[in-house]
């Protein structure tokens, strides 16, 4: 089988964590839009595969969770008996982040639905990750409550901040924003966390960005979501500065002492792939 050389390879990785559509890919590296998609997924899977492994024992001590809602093929309820046969995975797909509010890492992620065992599976990898006592922030998603408590047990300290919107005013501002935030309502559930650092900003913020550059075309196969979300992970972790941090959240977090380039990515998929050939 013929594969794309490592320069076609570097260029067609970097236009997509560049948030261009496998279409814009396709017509600014002039490479198919086959070979586009079967690269996405390796690497994508790559990538995950990677920090699966790296991000172990890390000395996070405050995170900050959040999901965020996206769809795969259609919305939910657009989904009809013919569109769940034929696309296995169509309809909403949640994203659960955890993210570190020193480092700024994100040590997991996970996508599925909305409900406790998605919540459970979730919070339980971000457990597995993490050595010593942190302190964490949800949102009131009453679901992270039962997954933390099982993942935990009372060797967390744990919050929940609640936001309280109010109406919108006008009715064009209904219709084209959300509605204002009114005030927080906090509920310490375990331990005794600190007042100090409270928040979901961090998280609510990266999410905002994830939604940008996710919702340019969104993904017709599940298995194309779960790897463009694995890509951007990666970048974000490993290949992207931080403003405020000036050096790259994996960086900051002692998971890698260099800042990496699209070429390693490449160089991780070429050695899983001599590996499989072996």
């Amino acid at each position: 089988m013929n594969r794309l050389d490592t320069a076609a390879r570097t260029r067609v990785i970097s236009c997509l964590l560049e948030g261009c559509s496998i279409r814009a890919t396709v017509r600014m590296t002039e490479v198919s839009k086959k070979a586009v998609s079967r690269l996405l997924v390796d690497a994508g899977r790559v990538c995950g595969d990677y920090q699966d492994e790296v991000f172990r024992n890390l000395r996070c001590r405050r995170l900050q969770l959040d999901e965020l809602w996206g769809f795969n093929y259609c919305k939910q309820k657009n989904v009809t008996p013919e569109i769940a046969k034929k696309v296995p995975g169509a309809g909403d797909v949640w994203l659960w982040t955890a993210l570190d509010a020193d480092t700024k890492l994100v040590p997991s992620w996970l996508l599925g639905d909305r409900s406790l065992g998605t919540a459970c599976a979730f919070v339980d990898d971000l457990a597995s990750r993490l050595s010593g006592r942190v302190q964490v922030t949800s949102d009131g998603l009453r679901a992270y409550v039962e997954a933390i408590e099982g993942a935990f047990g009372s060797d967390v300290d744990y919050t929940v901040l609640q936001k309280l919107y109010g109406s919108a005013g006008e009715e064009e501002e209904r219709r084209y924003s959300p509605a204002r935030v009114r005030g927080i309502h906090l509920e310490v559930i375990k331990g005794r966390p600190d007042p100090q650092h409270i928040s979901t900003s961090y998280v609510e913020r990266h999410n905002w960005t994830m939604r940008t550059r996710l919702s340019n075309g969104f993904s017709r196969k599940i298995e194309n979501h779960a790897a463009a979300v694995a890509l951007t992970y990666f970048a974000y972790n490993f290949i992207k500065i931080h403003r405020t941090l000036r050096v790259a959240p994996a960086m900051a977090a002692g998971v890698t002492d260099r800042l990496w380039e699209v070429s390693d990515i490449v160089e991780l998929l070429q050695r899983a792939e001599s590996k499989k050939a072996a």
